[in-house]
């Protein structure tokens, strides 16, 4: 097979300077991704800072409340673009991620070989890197030197291609699908309003289609430091609502840690009579 047509994915609002971040790791690729979307959730200055290093990105603008961020359904619209524009697959990158430079290479060059038939999902390392004065301190060689890897996730070697025995695993900060996978699967389910769920609804639905995870070397993303809420009280509305959405689907809550949090801060409880978790007024 030739090489797919490759488009990078990107939701943001705020965080300029970490997208400017990733757009400088775009650049050192070895494999140029054809298009680069980026979608702009409620902040109509994404668009210049994406066209500052890539001039051709394609930006999609998305109304958003910026209290509760559409994350499902601004990741669709990204890949309804991409595809529109031709996209074999996707390689989906979270605006805080940097790619190492053979990342784009490793996604195309996985998903381009002979695959089974049921989708396929592929996932990158995600590595993590100290704070810094400014994020602009990223932006030098040496990355992978600086980043710390997840401690319960895989790592790969380089070249190396794992199958993912547990879909939970997944999450949406890396990942790559080919374009008929992706409509197989149906991308987000935008059901899950907000923050929370949505990737692990995404893993679940993989392996209910008999699809496969696969955990690819050589694709790191290098996540840029930010400040973090734990447990991300702000929150706490759109996780108790996707938690009990999720539930209701798989039988199970996801983002049990967090729930228990909220408990134990008298900010939700489980309901005996509902089964479902509700917040505390």
């Amino acid at each position: 097979m030739s090489r797919p047509r490759t488009a990078v994915v990107t939701i943001a609002h705020g965080r300029h300077e970490h997208l400017r971040g990733q757009g400088w790791g775009l650049l050192q690729q070895t494999q140029q991704p054809d298009d680069y979307v980026v979608v702009a959730m409620g902040d109509p200055d994404i668009a210049d800072v994406a066209h500052e290093q890539h001039p051709d990105a394609l930006v999609v603008e998305l109304p958003a409340d910026p209290a509760d961020l559409p994350l499902a359904r601004a990741r669709n619209a990204g890949a309804e673009a991409a595809v529109a524009a031709g996209a074999e697959v996707l390689v989906f990158l979270d605006v805080d991620c940097i790619p190492e430079p053979t990342t784009v290479e490793r996604y195309a060059a996985v998903l381009a070989s002979d695959l089974a038939s049921a989708p396929v999902v592929a996932c990158g390392e995600v590595r993590y890197l100290p704070a810094v004065a400014h994020p602009r301190d990223y932006r030098l060689p040496g990355l992978a030197e600086r980043a710390e890897p997840h401690p319960s996730r895989p790592a790969p070697v380089r070249d190396a291609v794992l199958a993912g025995a547990d879909v939970r695993l997944f999450w949406s900060l890396s990942f790559a699908v080919r374009t008929p996978d992706w409509r197989a699967l149906g991308g987000f389910d935008e059901a899950f309003s907000g923050y929370g769920a949505e990737d692990t609804d995404f893993g679940q639905r993989l392996a209910a289609a008999h699809g496969e995870l696969l955990w690819v070397g050589g694709a790191a993303a290098y996540h840029q430091h930010h400040g973090s809420e734990v447990p991300p009280v702000r929150h706490l509305h759109s996780i108790v609502r996707n938690a009990n959405v999720f539930r209701d689907r798989w039988g199970w809550f996801p983002m049990e840690g967090w729930l228990a949090e909220f408990e134990a801060r008298h900010l939700a409880e489980l309901d005996p009579a509902t089964g479902h978790w509700r917040v505390k007024t």
